[in-house]
């Protein structure tokens, strides 16, 4: 869906093959679900050539996910725009969680996964350290304004400045550019992605609403480049676990 995949696996014995059922499982996803594509089955299904009873298993999956992304977000969250459907807010995060579900059946324990900037990362690394991952100025793509250890949760980033103006509110059918950017920290990537958008679109509230769910963290950017953040963010800018 336009976007670079990148995977880390630190475990002995991992081979070429192993990398390759992962990306080919990607590149299935993006077959069925990419909005680029003439024949993947969203665009067939925006362009009326299937009706919902011809659906895949997994596309039903998506729209029902989406439903409740909708209601638990207050409507902040919507795949549909002037009545075409794109559920890639949704299906980013949902194919890297799907991915670490196979690399985790495969037996390896310490891998990291990224699409489009949105991770997954596995409880540690091989040296038994956590995952660092940086947090780029939203003004400055070269430039790291945060770094934070993850330990099997997901991370996902909301904003305009790598594709421009793409997020619409969907209240008002405008694009959403009252912030810079907004990172979720959540128990699995699909969670953080899932939430990330919708928090975004409600720029200076995001925060509060996400500090609210259950297991997740955030931090904004605003458009004075002035960094705003839950509570709890801060224990994620250290490893607990290491020694010293």
């Amino acid at each position: 869906m336009g976007m670079p995949v990148s995977l880390t696996i630190e475990d002995a014995k991992v081979t070429e093959a192993d990398f390759n059922k992962v990306f080919d499982y990607f590149r299935k996803i993006d077959a069925r679900f990419s909005p680029y594509k003439t024949e993947s089955e969203v665009t067939r299904m925006n362009s009326g050539l299937i009706r919902e009873p011809d659906y895949s298993p997994e596309m039903r999956e998506i729209l029902k996910l989406s439903e409740e992304t909708k209601r638990e977000t207050d409507g902040y969250f919507d795949i549909y725009r002037n009545g075409v459907c794109n559920p890639s807010g949704l299906v980013k995060g949902w194919a890297i969680k799907n991915a670490a579900d196979i690399v985790n059946k495969m037996g390896f324990k310490h891998y990291l996964i990224e699409a489009g900037g949105d991770i997954q990362s596995s409880s540690s690394r091989l040296d038994g350290s956590a995952w660092r991952i940086g947090i780029r100025n939203p003004f400055n793509q070269q430039e790291i304004i945060k770094v934070v250890y993850l330990r099997g949760q997901g991370i996902a980033t909301s904003g305009t400045y790598e594709r421009g103006p793409h997020i619409y509110n969907p209240k008002t059918g405008k694009p959403a550019d009252e912030i810079a950017s907004l990172t979720v920290i959540g128990p699995n990537v699909y969670e953080a992605d899932r939430f990330s958008t919708p928090a975004f679109v409600m720029g200076e509230d995001g925060v509060k609403f996400i500090a609210g769910l259950k297991g997740f963290e955030a931090y904004q950017v605003n458009k004075d480049g002035i960094a705003v953040f839950s509570e709890g963010f801060k224990n994620h800018l250290q490893d607990p676990s290491a020694s010293g």
